[in-house]
């Protein structure tokens, strides 16, 4: 259903941490484009094969417009988990890395009995989840 998704940051240095440590206990590694204007003004996790005919990824980067990066009300992307332990470990990385709480690892059974998931702020101010769904007992 999506290719990719794209967040405007404000501190590409400082985002580039903050995601390369959230994002590797769910197993995601930085994708390079070999492009050599584009990955200096943005980076990001995921696939990215054959020039982009290949892609799902989840990006950070400079907004296009050149104006300042600003969160979007309501916005929110989740990324999937394969355990319990993975949740935790995004969020316990989250807030090492400048992130701020928005709801700690745990079950959320009013949308499901299996729904695990931490929130989080970006440094930029945007939310981020893990979810694990599937799992009823620490992995």
């Amino acid at each position: 259903m999506l290719t990719y998704v794209y967040f405007g940051t404000n501190a590409l240095e400082r985002a580039i941490s903050f995601y390369d440590a959230v994002l590797t206990p769910l197993g995601m590694k930085r994708c390079v484009t070999n492009d050599p204007q584009w990955d200096v003004v943005s980076a990001g996790w995921g696939t990215y094969e054959e020039n982009g005919l290949n892609e799902l990824a989840f990006w950070i980067g400079k907004p296009f417009d050149g104006e300042k990066a600003t969160v979007g009300n309501g916005s929110m992307i989740a990324f999937r988990a394969r355990s319990w332990t993975e949740v935790d470990a995004f969020h316990a990385a989250a807030l090492v890395h400048g992130g701020a709480d928005e709801g700690p690892p745990g079950l959320r059974q009013h949308y499901a009995p299996d729904f695990y998931a931490a929130y989080v702020r970006d440094p930029d101010g945007n939310k981020v989840a893990a979810v694990c769904r599937g799992i009823t007992a620490l992995a």
